[in-house]
């Protein structure tokens, strides 16, 4: 594992110094997962929920927290983001799959905008939902894919 680059040679917690990386174009593709009770994925596929449409207010939700998270995270660059996107697939009767894709051309990757994407895209679903279905699980958030930059391509083994 390489050395972590958060941190100084004292310990001290740093912002990472990209002045000297080559700016390329970079994406990144995160996921999470939604477990609820049967009924509650209809009303959010139906489009039926009383407070209105899930995938709708979720997706705003996930877009706009890519765009915020240096301001969440505290040592993650500010990014003049491209583009973000957030996809929704019914998987079975229980699961909802959130997918986000996120680019930039920048000196530094997208990588924790397009989980924080996913995961607050998915805090939304439950947001939404909890008052028919409490038990909602956000099962799993992690990064499928990057690309760009000196680390090179990076796929999720399935």
């Amino acid at each position: 594992m390489s050395e972590l680059t958060h941190f100084d040679e004292t310990g001290a917690s740093r912002m990472v110094d990209v002045s000297a990386k080559a700016i390329t174009a970079r994406r990144a593709l995160a996921e999470a997962v939604v477990e609820m009770q049967p009924a509650t994925l209809e009303l959010i596929r139906d489009r039926k929920h009383a407070k209105g449409d899930v995938f709708e207010v979720a997706r705003l939700a996930g877009i706009q927290a890519a765009k915020m998270t240096s301001q969440l995270i505290p040592l993650c660059h500010v990014l003049p983001l491209d583009g973000a996107a957030v996809r929704f697939e019914v998987l079975d009767a229980t699961r909802l799959r959130i997918e986000t894709e996120v680019k930039v051309t920048a000196k530094t990757g997208v990588e924790m905008e397009a989980l924080t994407a996913a995961s607050v895209a998915a805090l939304t679903v439950y947001d939404m939902c909890k008052a028919v279905d409490r038990e909602m699980t956000i099962a799993s958030v992690r990064l499928l894919e990057k690309e760009g930059g000196r680390s090179g391509h990076f796929i999720r083994p399935t």
